[in-house]
């Protein structure tokens, strides 16, 4: 095929007015064409993206490449690091030969350099400490977690209305507990008499999906002090924007917690950003890596939730990056919000593998210039189709993509360097320690411990009356006894017997 024309179609579906970041190169029948540059413009990264592709075949260098470019560019970065291997983004990468070479092709010059760093984490790890209390989420958002029916729902809403009715703070796990617990049993009457009947068998089965919730972590992550996402919004002396890199590795097994937190932060960053219209660039982007954990055991509830949330987030200058294998882990209501998508290499080995192959290719625009089902198997490592929208909206031409190669150290810091990170960090020292204030848990107990005291002095006060009363009964009785001796001895009858007895004795 003609590489001039090409080049020209390229360069025109690609062509920005504004800031934007370059990915790399476009490549024609395994040839790169050196300035056919893949610009993506700042002012689209808030309509979100999607990192797909086969193991081993560079969605994390891709991610950290977009990383890199936004702090660059002064925007924060937010990145959930489930595999442990984005720390390195902190430290400057090596040059190499290959590194060279292949930035020789796609024409650009390549520099090294480290990148501003915050490490966090959702459990013990070392890091900044993310956490978030029960309140925050509110009752909708905390049934849906659970996956609650309406009528255990609606035992949620009344929790939580009655302890903001009397000011108790719902502010971990054993604080909602010690509610329900509360509800159904102490305070029965009490909130029988202002909400109406709650059945023990709804309580039954919040409790049982809150441990459940428990054993999965999130006793951990529910507490005080509560994150404040302005703190992802960053910009360190140099105006690069801070990135933030959630360290994930010990939950990959925990795919409801990793659900709950990104839910809470998603809903809490809607909320609290103000509108940005069009702002020309993001105020924050999120990559989220092994996308597929939010979505695989997700109900649909959540799911429906999520969806909401990407749909609407991007107005407040927030774009979201999804990074999976392939783009059917994703559901197709988010699919379809997606802006950016780039797709690295997918491997045909069996049936279902060529079906999912054949759909991918059926989510990218028809190109004269590659079959998109073939060439999405024969891409290297740190090669992709993309396409994007430009500065209108209208999405740009599929360009197969020979990527540039991160500036960053492209492997994982040393436990030294973690902890060289987390002591200059201010973060870290803000949220280390976990704030125990008076909450529900606290004034609930307290409460019980007045009621129990209460009935038992009720209780001893009975015994101690039914004792009197007992005493009373037995002085009563020999009185009465005392009467009746006295009686029968003053009697005309027993005096004359008396009588007779003694004169008998008397003539013996």
């Amino acid at each position: 095929m003609d590489s001039t024309n090409f080049l020209n179609y390229i360069n025109k579906g690609y062509e920005t007015s504004g800031d934007s970041i370059i990915l790399g190169a476009a490549m024609l029948d395994g040839e790169t064409i050196p300035d056919a540059h893949i610009k993506i413009p700042l002012k689209t990264l808030n309509r979100h993206g999607l990192i797909a592709g086969a193991t081993g075949t560079g969605k994390t260098k891709t991610l950290q490449v977009l990383a890199e470019n936004l702090s660059d560019n002064g925007i924060p970065v937010l990145m959930m690091d489930i595999k442990g291997d984005l720390s390195g983004i902190a430290e400057p990468g090596e040059v190499k030969p290959f590194i060279t070479e292949r930035h020789a092709k796609i024409n650009i010059p390549y520099t090294t350099k480290g990148f501003p760093v915050e490490l966090m984490s959702l459990s013990e790890q070392d890091g900044v400490r993310l956490r978030a209390t029960v309140s925050e989420f509110g009752p909708v958002l905390f049934s849906r977690i659970l996956d609650l029916n309406d009528t255990q729902s609606g035992v949620i809403s009344v929790i939580f209305k009655y302890c903001s009715d009397h000011t108790m703070t719902l502010v971990d796990l054993k604080d909602i507990k010690k509610a329900i617990q509360y509800i159904t049993e102490e305070g029965k009457a009490e909130i029988e008499k202002e909400y109406g009947r709650i059945s023990t068998s709804s309580t039954g089965s919040i409790l049982r999906k809150i441990v459940e919730l428990e054993q999965q972590g999130a006793d951990v992550f529910f507490g005080e002090t509560s994150f404040d996402i302005n703190d992802l919004m960053r910009i360190d002396e140099n105006g690069n924007g801070y990135i933030n890199i959630i360290r994930l590795t010990d939950i990959q097994d925990k795919p409801k917690l990793f659900s709950t937190f990104m839910l809470s932060l998603l809903t809490k960053i809607y909320n609290r950003l103000p509108e940005q219209g069009d702002s020309g660039r993001p105020e924050l982007v999120i990559f989220i890596d092994e996308a597929h954990l939010i979505f695989n055991q997700a109900s649909k509830t959540l799911l429906d939730q999520i969806e909401n949330i990407v749909k609407l987030i991007r107005s407040k200058g927030v774009g979201l990056f999804f990074v999976t294998q392939n783009p059917t882990d994703v559901p197709n209501g988010v699919l379809s919000q997606l802006g950016l998508k780039i797709q690295h290499a997918l491997r045909a080995f069996t049936a279902n593998d060529r079906k999912a192959i054949k759909m991918t290719a059926e989510n990218y625009p028809i190109s004269e210039y590659y079959k998109t089902d073939e060439i999405i198997t024969q891409l290297g490592t740190g090669e992709a189709l993309i396409t994007a929208l430009n500065e209108k909206g209208i999405p740009t031409p599929l360009a197969a993509t020979m990527l540039r190669t991160p500036m960053s150290r492209m492997d994982i810091l040393t436990p030294d360097e973690i902890s060289a990170v987390n002591s200059k960090s201010k973060l870290v020292r803000k949220y280390k320690d976990t704030i125990e204030t008076e909450s529900a848990f606290e004034v609930l107990t307290k409460r019980t411990e007045a009621s129990e005291q209460a009935a038992a002095q009720q209780e001893a006060q009975k015994q101690e009356e039914k004792q009197q009363k007992t005493t009373r009964s037995s002085d009563s009785g020999s009185g009465q006894i005392q009467k009746s001796v006295l009686k029968v001895v003053t009697s005309a009858t027993f005096i004359k017997g008396a009588m007779n007895l003694l004169t008998k004795l008397f003539k013996k």
